[in-house]
């Protein structure tokens, strides 16, 4: 009947788990404003075709480990709190314990146009798949068992060995599932995740494209492989939006107020010298766009005329600079003070969320610097050197209720996600991003972050807007 654990990952010092950062609640620096009326933006509900769901950040604490997972400091593991009438709850939520807790989980119910009410349905009963035995504080977790034509997305927790009433949680109807992947990694039984042996993970869609249907549930998945070929399937499914209205996504004036809630302040370093400009600036002081054979037709008028975002970034990377140096190095130099932000919203996971990317246009990319040593600074020559530099952060929005859920900081030919409460904020709830020095790489923190294989390396400091 499942795997058992015996080990010490509770320890008794109550100064070391009441220290934890995931002891604090993070709530954004200020309150929200009040969003423009319009659509379901906001509303706090979204129908998914007749499947109404709820996204829920209040917990009830069921059960942590305070050894393992990242930073060995352990996991905790919530079921949902206060779950408003007619709605059931789907799935537990987890999170490593070396951040604050920020998290949500989503809790359904049928709506009106489910006359037959079948779209959720009680599990038939449970397995268990992990248990750690410890006479102090023992955990028993759950996989709900569908019935036929049902997926479980989300696991029972308890501290008992009796298995949670079937009325505990639904199983969700096949149409309304689909394919996930594992996310970021929550928690194992050691320091580092292993391919073999128990892990904890966050789930996310497989699919997660542009107007993918697929969304989150805000569950996590335990993977116990023994096997010794690291593989093991996934027991669990995600949510699918099977509405294809996107009234749930924020309207002009909407996305408006958005950015100025949480609209970035950008610092560069000291000694930067390459700043953004606008794109209307770039080709206004002689930098020259034509086709290979038709220099005398520059194509100006016909970057002006362009409403894609997508065709401005394309044209002003290919730009070319002036021929005469002293206005290709001002060209170069950029013009902080006609710079603009571009920016491409769009719905994502099922239209439950809504991603800005917040473009910057820079008219040249310098050359990279390596650190040896003790040695400050060594310029790479032209390495790196390069005419209509693009770079962007995303802010990752909740349509439930406008929150800001994560931002990612593009860097270079990569970039990662970081959660809300990892950031630093200035004026409300606008937060800071930090350029690197000449290839204007963007992190959420001032420091030195080495790129390849030790190469090369982006120095930030507070510098200016």
């Amino acid at each position: 009947m499942g795997n058992c654990l015996k080990s010490n990952i509770s320890p008794s010092n109550k100064d070391v788990r009441n220290s934890l950062p995931i002891g604090t609640v993070f709530k954004l620096p200020s309150p929200l404003p009040t969003w423009p009326a319009g659509g379901e933006f906001g509303s706090g509900v979204i129908d998914l075709g007749g499947l109404q769901v709820r996204q829920l950040s209040s917990f009830k604490k069921v059960w942590a480990a305070y050894a393992g997972g990242p930073g060995n400091l352990g996991a905790t593991f919530f079921e949902p709190s206060s779950i408003p009438d007619g709605f059931s709850m789907l799935g537990s939520y987890a999170q490593p314990n070396n951040q604050p807790l920020f998290g949500w989980v989503l809790v359904g119910k049928t709506d009106a146009a489910d006359q037959s009410g079948d779209i959720l349905k009680q599990p038939t009963d449970y397995n268990l798949v992990w248990a750690n035995n410890s006479t102090q504080d023992p955990a028993y977790f759950w996989l709900p068992t569908s019935p036929d034509g049902y997926k479980p997305v989300g696991h029972v927790i308890t501290t008992s060995p009796d298995k949670p009433s079937l009325d505990k949680i639904r199983c969700v109807r096949a149409d309304f599932t689909d394919e996930p992947e594992t996310d970021n990694w929550i928690w194992a039984g050691a320091a580092e995740s292993s391919g073999n042996g128990l892990n904890v993970y966050g789930l996310r869609p497989k699919s997660r494209g542009t107007n993918a249907q697929p969304l989150s549930v805000g569950t996590f998945i335990i993977q116990n492989t023994t096997t010794g070929d690291g593989k093991s399937d996934l027991s669990l499914s995600c949510l699918k939006n099977t509405n294809s209205s996107l009234s749930t996504s924020p309207n002009l004036r909407q996305v408006e107020a958005l950015f100025q809630t949480y609209s970035p302040y950008i610092y560069f370093h000291p000694k930067e010298i390459y700043l953004p400009s606008s794109v209307n600036w770039y080709f206004s002081n002689g930098v020259l766009l034509y086709k290979n054979g038709q220099e005398s037709s520059p194509l100006l008028s016909t970057l002006m005329a362009r409403t894609s975002l997508r065709e401005v970034r394309t044209m002003a990377r290919t730009g070319s600079t002036p021929v005469d140096e002293q206005a290709k190095e001002k060209v170069k130099k950029g013009d902080l003070q006609s710079a603009e932000a571009y920016l491409h919203v769009k719905p994502i996971l099922g239209a439950t969320f809504t991603d800005i990317q917040v473009w910057l246009f820079y008219p040249f990319n310098g050359h990279a610097v390596l650190k040896l040593g003790v040695i400050d600074e060594v310029p790479l020559g032209k390495i790196g050197e390069h005419v209509g530099d693009w770079e962007h952060v995303t802010l990752r929005i909740s349509n439930f209720d406008g929150v800001l859920y994560k931002v990612y900081f593009a860097e270079h030919s990569g970039g990662k996600w970081v959660d809300s409460c990892l950031l630093e904020f200035q004026t409300g709830n606008k937060f800071v991003g930090y350029s690197s020095l000449n290839g204007h790489a963007t992190y959420h923190q001032a420091g030195l972050f080495l790129q390849g294989a030790s190469r090369h390396w982006d120095k930030k400091r507070h510098c200016q807007e």
